[in-house]
Parts: structure tokens; C-alpha cells; sequence
């Protein structure tokens, strides 16, 4: 597993995340990272999600060249 944190003191835009978390956990995909559980603690909500070996996909598009082919099926997935 993975875990993400995420410091909502200051976040504008918390009701977006917490309505994301509840897509997420609601939804599953196999061709999506799912979220497995969530704890908040104070300010600070904890995400529990499938581990992705080979990083985040922003990781991913932002170091390797991707063809328009490439683009199209990461993105129809």
C-alpha cells in the first residue's frame, strides 16, 4: 500500500477532496489506484491506496516522451 497525506489547514477547496475520497471508495476500477481507506487526524486526512510500482502517472508523463497513440490509450483507460 501507499499513503498519501494531505494537510487540509488551509485548503480552499476541502469539500472537493473529501468528495473525491467518497468517489473514490465508492467506485472502484480496475485500470484506476484505489483507495482502500481514509482517516483524518486533526487537519491532516491520511489516504491508504494501492501501492503503483512504477510511480505516479504526472511522474510518468512529465520524464518520458509519450507518442499521441500512447497519450490516446493512457487516456481512454
Amino acid at each position: 500500500v501507499a499513503i498519501k497525506k494531505i494537510q487540509l489547514q488551509g485548503l480552499r477547496k476541502k469539500e472537493l477532496k473529501v468528495n473525491e475520497l467518497m468517489v473514490m471508495k465508492v467506485n472502484r476500477n480496475p485500470n484506476l489506484v484505489n483507495c482502500l481507506e481514509s482517516y483524518l487526524v486533526g487537519e491532516e486526512l491520511s489516504l491508504v491506496m494501492e501501492y503503483m510500482d512504477g510511480g505516479t502517472l504526472s511522474n510518468v508523463i512529465s520524464q518520458t516522451y509519450l507518442s499521441e497513440d500512447e497519450m490516446a490509450a493512457i487516456s481512454r483507460e
